[in-house]
């Protein structure tokens, strides 16, 4: 079973040529309260020192930069400092990045507090909850379904619950998932859903009166040192649990390290060693577990299982805490990619053979990779910096007929080795500054979305063609719009790394008017 878990379709990233990235379209987003003190950075060592030979992590970037491609940043953790941590510029340690389902992970966590706590139970109905919400019928496999299915992806909803989750009108997403069918009896049937971690997020809200990310700010995020998680929210102000949170990479790591440790941070039990055990322990199949993938070794309460007894949480595009239980490890990855398995493998390949039970002596590859880590960088747009063309066209805009992309018209102005890009869509004007050597950081914005960070190259390829890359470096998304001059027409090409549609689109034709 080689899963690849759609997130909802209720989010629109990226859509047509639009210089943005939306939040959950039909929420906002929440944010914890500021810690009252400055968090303290992990301890920092070197790799030989923690026993971790550096030509291993030097193979292991490299295989990931050669197969699935697309990572933004590294942080290797062991013996609880860190070995080794890296970002591919414009992604930095300072901006948080989204972590989709890794965002599960975290409201299960929740749910371990508020079971420990006694405000609820995994044998609790959930219909229990909800009886405002409830259909007029409730059948007899919606009445079975306990919080621990939830938790386990065992509902008994034949496919993913999401998308009729969040398709209500009046924007009661539990009303929408109390009244969806369900097929089969709960616990007898692996399904991925983000829907149900989203109850569990309203469980939490219900029974506590506070959002998954407020109750676990005092009780995780600030003993952790995670400053400034956001959380997108449903319409009704609820926390959308299986996506939504974004955390640096640091947090990250952090996160994996207190459940390596079994729940402990700095000589206090932050959360249960019972929670720890039952959620990162193999609580439901879902596949072979003698095949080589990594989504059929089974699930916990929204962890998975992997192989070589090590466990993860992870999100859409390869947002991974892999957790190294045999070596005393932690891997924090974010990327934009769509071969997750792909970065696994290389773990399995390069790094495990590399970690040794004792320190290893100082050798020249140490350099080599301290080096290799300092210039990480995501590839740009190769070529040059202007072109005889630029003069001819900068400044002029070019209109398009009315298209799916909802493009109306777009204006290139050159100035030196800049350009600026100015895009009208039907719901707004984006313009957006691309360096050539450097990139350029900035802010767009998408039709119901708040301003978003961005950071722009671009080259003339030949003499006729502009690409501008666009990378959205809180999220996993780039795009790259390339630009073929001929008189008095231009053809926009708008290409996107990853997304949970169409990547690419077809040229359009614009024209001076």
């Amino acid at each position: 079973m080689n899963r690849q878990p759609t997130e909802p379709s209720r989010r629109a990233f990226l859509t047509g040529a639009a210089i943005g990235v939306a939040a959950c379209a039909a929420g906002d987003v929440s944010e914890a309260a500021p810690p009252t003190s400055r968090p303290r950075r992990l301890p920092r060592s070197h790799p030989e020192a923690l026993g971790i030979d550096p030509a291993a992590l030097l193979a292991f970037i490299a295989a990931v930069e050669q197969k699935p491609g697309g990572l933004h940043s590294l942080m290797l953790l062991r013996h609880g400092q860190v070995a080794a941590e890296g970002w591919w510029a414009p992604y930095a340690a300072a901006h948080p990045h989204m972590l989709f389902s890794l965002s599960k992970s975290f409201t299960s966590t929740a749910v371990g507090l508020a079971v420990a706590e006694g405000h609820l139970s995994v044998e609790d109905a959930v219909v229990s909850f909800f009886p405002d919400e409830l259909p007029a019928s409730v059948g007899e496999n919606l009445a079975a379904m306990r919080v621990r299915h939830l938790l386990t992806m065992t509902t008994g909803h034949d496919v993913d619950a999401t998308g009729g989750t969040v398709s209500q009108r009046d924007g009661d997403w539990v009303r929408g998932f109390l009244a969806l069918p369900v097929e089969h009896a709960p616990g007898s049937k692996f399904v991925y859903n983000s829907a149900a971690t989203y109850m569990l997020s309203a469980i939490v809200q219900k029974r506590t009166g506070k959002t998954v990310l407020d109750y676990l700010t005092p009780r995780l995020f600030a003993p952790l040192g995670i400053d400034g998680p956001t959380w997108q929210t449903c319409p009704k102000g609820i926390d959308t649990g299986g996506w939504g949170l974004s955390v640096k990479t640091e947090d990250i790591a952090r996160f994996g390290q207190l459940y390596l440790q079994k729940g402990q941070w700095n000589g206090r039990q932050l959360v249960p060693l019972t929670w720890v055990e039952q959620a990162t322990h193999r609580q439901v199949s879902n596949g072979d577990p003698a095949s080589a993938s990594d989504w059929s070794q089974g699930y916990g309460y929204q962890f998975w299982r992997c192989r070589h007894e090590a466990y993860r949480g992870d999100g859409a595009f390869g947002q991974f805490c892999l957790v190294l239980q045999e070596h005393d490890a932690v891997l924090a990855v974010t990327s934009g990619t769509g071969d997750m398995q792909a970065i696994l493998n290389a773990v399995w390949e390069h790094l495990l053979p590399g970690m040794q039970s004792t320190p290893l002596p100082t050798a020249e590859t140490g350099k080599s990779l301290k080096d290799r880590l300092a210039h990480l960088a995501l590839s740009a747009p190769q070529g040059q910096a202007t072109s005889p063309r630029a003069a001819q066209i900068s400044g002029k805009t070019f209109h398009f007929m009315p298209n799916d992309q909802k493009i109306q018209n777009i204006t290139l102005t050159f100035k030196g080795d800049h350009c600026h890009f100015s895009l009208k869509t039907d719901a707004s004007l984006q313009q957006v500054e691309c360096g050539h050597a450097d990139w350029i950081k900035g802010e767009a914005v998408l039709e119901g979305a708040p301003s978003t960070a961005v950071a722009a190259r671009g080259a003339w390829t030949a003499d006729d063609t502009y690409v501008g890359t666009l990378c959205f470096y809180e999220t996993p998304f780039t795009r790259s719009m390339t630009c073929t001059f001929a008189p008095d027409q231009l053809t926009l090409t708008v290409r996107q790394n990853v997304g949970f549609g169409p990547t690419e689109h077809a040229p359009l034709t614009g024209h001076l008017v």
